[in-house]
């Protein structure tokens, strides 16, 4: 890999923003750079101090007006539902029964798999998403899919397969046994591989055993260095049936953490639905409650209360759910999670949403060490946002003066027309 010096403004985030004038939380350079040398940013800053100390002959590729920040990160997203996405249904065990089980059982071909892999990530950057944290189907064979085609790519990817031994189609169901077995499988062949993570994966309670949830658990055990992804309180009809599955559980939070589960390295997705006692729970664990805004609203599954979540010290992050969620891009993600907020009477600042996208949702992966910044030591996962990108967004930015209001315009008016270059591990991606 050769070295280059990206210019541009540069954007990077430093901690969680705690107001909308928390300048100290970023780092913003209206004359920018960021060197990247075999595939990691070796220096990030003024233009003029990093290109002093880079090599004479570096190649200079000018993004200026762009915005130049990390890769945006998509804590949780399904690999199989790209063909389910915009189906009608009147809820979520509607949707699920309806569509999604019935398209998720194509991928026990290995063709339909790889094809749908190539199509994932092909979307993925497009939208300026360098990382994600996916579903596969209950199928190793999906797993093995996804995982090729990142390491193919050289993606940092996380992914697993998941775990569903009941209340769905006898094809898409595994075993207790067969689920360990075959996650086992997918760690030894992937885990480590080229940038790839391997995370468990029971689907969620309803769809799981309790002997299901055990082996889950047991992996957890053996391997406390992998994150586990599951689904949590999206809606009162889920909540009410998995209670009836698990009646010795004092509440949906309760079935995890009875199997070990619920630990520094779990992520929840949507997490809607929480009595104080759950949020508290959930904060002492360490675990993580994922937004999926684009996917709560399309399914009438409820308004995320990230203010109460705050109160309660609970670590969060924001995601697609493609395909329950309407859109792939982040800034869309971004846009319907402001207006949830304020339906919430809780005003959400556009710099602590782009910290969510990019170094709050590698914090929640355990990743930030590696992604989600510009910080020098990371790996180069880069994009170059257009504010721009549109008549309209143009017209609007005649009258734009801050570094606020820009962030504001993409996230309302944005989408992938906005995401103009992406760098994956520093080399340039086809767009």
């Amino acid at each position: 890999m050769t070295a280059k010096l990206l210019r541009g403004r540069t954007l990077s985030f430093k901690s969680r923003p705690q107001a909308r004038d928390d300048h100290a939380s970023y780092v913003y350079e209206t004359d920018g750079a960021i060197l990247i040398e075999n595939g990691l940013i070796t220096a990030a800053g003024p233009f003029a101090d990093v290109k002093a100390a880079a090599p004479v002959d570096i190649e200079i590729i000018d993004h200026r007006p762009h915005l130049l920040m990390a890769g945006f990160i998509d804590p949780h997203i399904h690999f199989p539902q790209m063909q389910v996405t915009a189906s009608y249904a009147a809820n979520l065990l509607e949707w699920l029964n309806t569509y999604t089980f019935v398209e998720e059982q194509r991928f026990a071909d290995d063709a339909h798999s790889a094809r749908f892999a190539t199509l994932f990530f092909d979307e993925l950057l497009r939208q300026g998403t360098t990382t994600a944290a996916a579903y596969c189907s209950v199928h190793k064979g999906s797993a093995d899919a996804y995982f090729a085609e990142a390491q193919r790519r050289n993606l940092l990817m996380v992914g697993g397969k998941v775990m569903m031994d009941r209340n769905a189609p006898e094809a898409l169901t595994d075993t207790a046994q067969s689920s360990y077995d075959d996650t086992k499988a997918v760690i030894a062949d992937w885990h480590g591989k080229g940038r790839n993570h391997v995370a468990i994966t029971p689907r969620f309670a309803i769809t799981s055993t309790p002997a299901q949830l055990e082996a889950a658990g047991s992996l957890a055990r053996e391997h406390p260095d992998l994150l586990i992804q599951t689904h949590l309180s999206e809606n009162d009809a889920e909540i009410a049936y998995t209670l009836e599955l698990y009646p010795d559980a004092r509440d949906y939070t309760d079935v995890y953490a009875g199997y070990g589960l619920l630990t520094d390295k779990m992520l929840l997705g949507h997490a809607i639905h929480l009595s104080d006692r759950e949020m508290a729970a959930i904060a002492e664990a360490g675990s993580v409650a994922v937004h999926c805004p684009t996917s709560n609203l399309f399914l009438g599954s409820g308004l995320f209360d990230l203010k109460r979540l705050k109160e309660h010290g609970v670590r969060t992050a924001i995601a697609t759910d493609i395909g329950g969620g309407s859109s792939y891009s982040l800034l869309r993600t971004l846009d319907e999670a402001y207006k949830i907020q304020q339906l919430r009477g809780h005003r959400l600042p556009p710099v602590e949403n782009y910290w969510q996208a990019t170094r709050g949702n590698a914090e929640a992966l355990g990743l930030v060490e590696r992604i989600g910044t510009l910080e020098p030591g990371t790996d180069a996962d880069i994009i170059a946002l257009d504010a721009r990108a549109t008549p309209a967004m143009q017209i609007r930015m005649e009258t734009v003066t801050t570094l606020e209001e820009e962030l504001f315009l993409m996230q309302t008016m944005g989408d992938d027309r906005s995401v103009r270059h992406v760098y994956v591990a520093g080399e340039s991606v086809d767009l």
